[in-house]
This record gives structure tokens, sequence and C-alpha cells, in this order.
């Protein structure tokens, strides 16, 4: 098995160092954070003026629409997906490879990624339809197709999906699964990716509800229990935390470099800190839009949901990226070796003793399986979209087991590079998209804005908006109750 992992990684990494290079140094890096700031001042710093306003669309309920997941499962959903291996291995390779200052480049994408993960998602719930089980289903290809009428990009988005969620991401998350379970509790390759297989085997033929419900109870228990652990690190040590906080400031504008190095060091923390920023919070990627897109939105308008993922984002990076990174930088591992999740749970040793490392090991377990079939989920919703029937069903599930295999015996670095080649393909399409529909999330932002501002619930109809055309289903979008609470 690890001579096939050798031949693989030899013939890959020629291939996937050119995509890194073209889109991750020359598109992705400026264009992320330059659509973030387009959305943020044309929507009025929506993410900092309606952020009270996402706490109170995040209901458990579904207003008697059970076509859709309620706005809370969709929420745990793409939590699922979000928190996971970014969270704990990616924030330390970024702190390793980009210094202390990638976590305030990792705040910089949260905080103008949180107008991204709206735009996108309001999108998403404006455009989606009901399948032939009448739920809902939609996501950017839905958006490329029906609100852009460019099936080419549709396409394109789908594939590269498919690519990065039924297969590239499984592999990175049993990657970094198999090192912490090796290094906690001692269990062999061969054991981890047997269990893992038969594991993700029972729960993907479960659909897209039976992941919801696991998630639903599952993410919210790991995420209060690890931002727990953190805040009572942070609290135990307040009074390092403003150091900690200079030493990320100084190192995010080079200021540690020697004269020479200034940029460089600038340029290093910020291509690190994006890349596991969007890695992590994936805002502006086009994942989450899949199952924003599959909720019923509490009240009954596209942007409701929009606030809901935009919300995720502000969970997953600002919150419990940067508790993973307070423990690091306190514990002072930071420099002394490891890889990815290694360093994480040699920071949590330090604080809880060999507690801390099983800790982290079981944390990251929930958090990846989880985001492994949550992935998957995206990934079927896009080959149906494609027309995909039965066997090529079987086809991805199968592939979506095998690749875990793969990803237990690869290198770490071959895993992670692969990992950005494909999230910088399917971002760079989904990026395009949603400049080119921006008038429409405008759209959207100000009438829900302005039935706000009327004390109103704000409720969608489309037949206010002919212009939008016949990409929209009418029959979702129509007046047909009163606004709803």
């Amino acid at each position: 098995m690890e001579a096939v992992a050798h031949l693989i990684e030899t013939l890959l990494s020629p291939v996937i160092g050119l995509i890194n290079k073209v889109l991750w140094d020359y598109v992705l890096v400026y264009g992320l954070l330059a659509v973030g700031l387009y959305f943020t001042v044309r929507l009025r710093f929506v993410q900092v003026r309606r952020f009270p306003h996402m706490l109170h669309v995040i209901g458990r309920g579904t207003d008697g629409d059970n076509a859709g997941i309620s706005p809370f499962q969709a929420l745990c959903t793409s939590l699922a997906s979000r928190v996971g291996t970014g969270n704990l291995a990616g924030v330390a390779i970024a702190l390793s490879v980009g210094g202390p200052g990638a976590l305030f480049w990792m705040w910089c994408t949260a905080v103008l990624g949180m107008a991204t993960a709206y735009a996108e998602s309001a999108l998403a719930q404006l455009y989606k339809v009901r399948d032939e089980n009448g739920q809902y289903r939609g996501g950017p290809s839905y958006y490329m197709a029906r609100g852009l009428k460019k099936k080419w990009m549709a396409v394109a988005f789908a594939l590269c999906l498919l690519l990065t969620y039924g297969l590239v991401f499984s592999s990175v998350h049993a990657n970094a699964m198999a090192q912490s379970l090796r290094s906690a509790f001692g269990f062999s390759q061969a054991q981890i990716a047997t269990g893992l297989v038969l594991l993700t085997a029972v729960i993907i033929f479960g659909g897209l509800r039976t992941v919801a419900r696991f998630a639903e109870w599952v993410v919210p228990f790991m995420s209060v229990g690890y931002l727990g652990l953190a805040a009572w690190v942070v609290v135990t040590h307040l009074g390092q935390v403003p150091d900690v906080l200079a030493t990320v400031l100084r190192s995010a504008f080079g200021l540690d470099a020697a004269a020479g190095g200034l940029f460089g060091a600038i340029a290093v923390a910020m291509l690190q800190g994006v890349k596991r920023g969007l890695y992590s919070n994936e805002a502006g990627m086009g994942s989450a839009p899949n199952v924003a897109a599959a909720a019923t939105p509490v009240p009954h308008h596209p942007s409701s949901q929009g606030f809901v993922q935009s919300l995720g984002v502000f969970i997953d990076t600002l919150l419990i990226c940067s508790a993973t990174g307070f423990v690091i930088l306190l514990s002072g591992v930071l420099g002394q070796g490891g890889d990815g999740v290694q360093i994480t749970q040699n920071a949590m040793t330090v604080f809880f003793g060999e507690w801390g490392t099983y800790f982290v090991a079981i944390a990251l377990f929930f958090f990846a399986f989880t985001t492994i079939i949550g992935n998957y989920s995206y990934a079927e919703s896009n080959l149906l979209y494609l027309g995909g029937g039965r066997w090529s069903l079987l086809a991805l599930r199968v592939a979506a087991l095998a690749v875990i295999v793969w990803g237990v015996y690869s290198k770490v670095q071959l895993v992670w590079d692969a990992a950005d080649a494909a999230m910088a393909l399917m971002a760079s399409i989904n990026l395009a998209a949603l400049v080119m529909l921006s008038g429409v999330v405008i759209k959207l932002t100000r009438d829900y804005d302005r039935q706000l501002s009327e004390g109103r619930s704000p409720t969608f109809h489309i037949a206010q908006y002919p212009e939008l055309g016949d990409g929209v289903d009418h029959e979702i979008w129509k007046e047909q109750q009163p606004p709803r609470g």
C-alpha cells in the first residue's frame, strides 16, 4: 500500500504544484480578500450591523414547510464541514509555516468572508429547486445555471466540487485523524483505515437528513467542549495574552523580520493565513451554499439563510480557529517540530498533560468524521445535478471510501497541497459567479433591510421582482401566506 501511495504522490506532485503556484500566488490570496471587501462595502458592512440579527434566525423549526431542514440543522451541517482538521491541524500548519502573523490574516479572511458567505448562501436559497422527492436542492451550480444562464460554468463547478469534497478533502481529514489516533492511542494505519471505511460506508447511505440530525447533536457538543478548554487556558494565562496579541500583529506585518525580508515575511504570513482561513471557514468556496439551499428559511426570505451561514464563518474562524491559535502560542511549542495536529496535541499537553492529547484526538475524530460525511453529501448533490444515476452514485461512494484509505497512508504535505489546489479551482469559479450576481445579492439585502426597518418579518415574493426572470422557482417564492415570525 505504501508503494502505491508513493507512486501516486510522484505523479501528482508537479501538477499540484503548478496549480497552487498560479492560483494561490497570483489569484486567490488577493481575490478572496477583494471579493469579501467588495460585498462588505456594497452591503454596508452587513456582517457587522446585522450580527445580532444572525442569532435570531437559527431556529430549530421549519415553520410548517417540511421540504427542507431547519436553519439550525443547516448551520450545524455546514459547521460539520467547516469545523474539522482546518481548525486543529490547519491552524498549526499556518502558524508553523507563516508565523504567528498568519492568525491575523485568518481573522481578516473571516471578517470579510462573512459577507461573502452571506452572499453565496442567499443566492443558493433564491435559486433552489425541489427535487423528485419534494426536497429542496441547490447550490452554486444552480445559481450559475439558473441565475447566470451559464451551464458550462455550473458543470465546471460541479466537477470541481466532486473532486474536492467527494475525494481530496476526505483524504485530508483521514490523514489528520490517522496522525492523531496513532499518536494518542497507538492504532495502526490498517486499523484506522478499516474503521473509518466501515463507519463511513454505513453513514453515507443515510442521506442529508441523517447527516443533519447527527451534526445537530455532535457539532455543538464538541465545539462547546473545545472552546471551553481553550477559554480555561486563556483565562488562567490572561497576563500573557497581550504579549501574544502583540506577537501576532508584529509578525503579520513583518516587523520581526530583517529589513530585507519585510515584504517576504508579510507575503508568507498572508498566504498561509488566507489559505488556511479559507480551508477552515470555506467562505467563497461554494460548499456551504449546498446545505444552505436545503434549508427552510425562517423568516421566509433568501437573505435569512445567508445570515445563518455568515454566523457559521464567525463561529468557525473567529472562535474555534482563534482558540487553537491562542493555545498553541501560549504553550510555547511553536517551532519545536511536529506536523499539523501533532503541534496542537503538544500544546494541549502543556496545559492538560497526557489527557490533552487524548482530548484533541477525540475532538478531531468527531470533527473530521462529520466533515467527511458532510462533504460526501455535497458531492452527491452535485453528482445528481450532473445527471448521475444509480451506478455513478455507487462509483462515487466506492471512490470516497478509497481516498480515505489513501489519506491514512499518504504523506501529510502532498495531501494538504492537493487540497489547496482543488480548493483553488473551485473557489475561483465560484468567486467569479458571485461578482456577476452581486446585483441580485444587493437587491435581496435591500429588500430584507427595508422590511426590517418597517418592523415586519421579512418575506420574499418573486412577483415583486419580475426582472429576476424564470431562473427562480416561482412556486417556492410566491406569495402564499402572511409574513412569518
